[in-house]
């Protein structure tokens, strides 16, 4: 079954900006583009990124007009003051910058999201060079595919070619991503397996398995103990 990557999802115009730029730019390129991030490239590279998070400092301690943070105040306090004082990117933005590979699989993609708590992750080549942005909603794409389409691709990359069980025993519905099967196979092994891999095929919500089998070859048979 093919997998689904990260250069499938991801959004391949990056809008960026460089070290040197202002502060009210970086402000307005978000606005324009709606968008909530900004990586600041040297070159083909990504050398950091500056989010809506990285320009509140400036206002939320006017600009570094306000106190500066007591001693005993959290690094992240101080941090954001420093960043207060910020005019350019390079001293506003966070690094390093979340990447990930653009052959990864959507599911590391949205493993790493999860684990890092952020909205996006940025996509380089072998190089590392910088090639695009994976966001949260485009990992979402794959739960808008066509009832339809998801039926024909179950057909088509579960009994097609991942397993060897005849299409024509298995009668497949589904509705708003719900998968409902229902047939009789040859053994449990089958009906677990068609399971697996439409659980695991992209778009696939949930998946009510109504398969029967005729025989159970999962278990083990019992020992004949002979006394003599």
């Amino acid at each position: 079954m093919r997998r689904l990557s990260v250069a499938s999802l991801m959004t391949s115009e990056v809008i960026t900006a460089i070290p040197e730029t202002p502060f009210k730019d970086l402000a307005l390129l978000m606005r324009k583009h709606s968008i909530s991030a900004v990586p600041i490239v040297e070159g083909d590279y990504a050398v950091g990124v500056v989010s809506e998070a990285d320009l509140l400092p400036k206002e939320e301690f006017r600009g570094g007009t306000t106190a500066r943070p007591a001693i005993l105040s959290s690094r992240a306090e101080k941090r954001r003051w420093r960043r207060a004082l910020g005019g350019t990117a390079r001293e506003v933005m966070t690094t390093p910058v979340r990447t990930i590979r653009m052959d990864a699989s959507a599911s590391t993609a949205a493993g790493e999201l999860a684990k890092a708590g952020v909205r996006r992750l940025f996509v380089v080549d072998v190089d590392g060079a910088l090639v695009g942005v994976l966001s949260r909603r485009d990992l979402l794409k794959v739960f808008v595919k066509d009832d339809e389409a998801l039926r024909a691709e179950i057909q088509d990359e579960v009994f097609g070619s991942s397993t060897w069980i005849n299409p024509a025993t298995v009668d497949i519905t589904v509705h708003d991503g719900v998968v409902t099967m229902r047939g009789l196979l040859e053994r449990r092994s089958d009906v677990d397996l068609a399971a697996y891999f439409v659980r695991a095929l992209p778009g696939v919500v949930s998946l009510e398995n109504n398969l029967a089998y005729e025989w159970d070859d999962t278990q083990r048979p019992r020992r004949v103990e002979m006394f003599g």
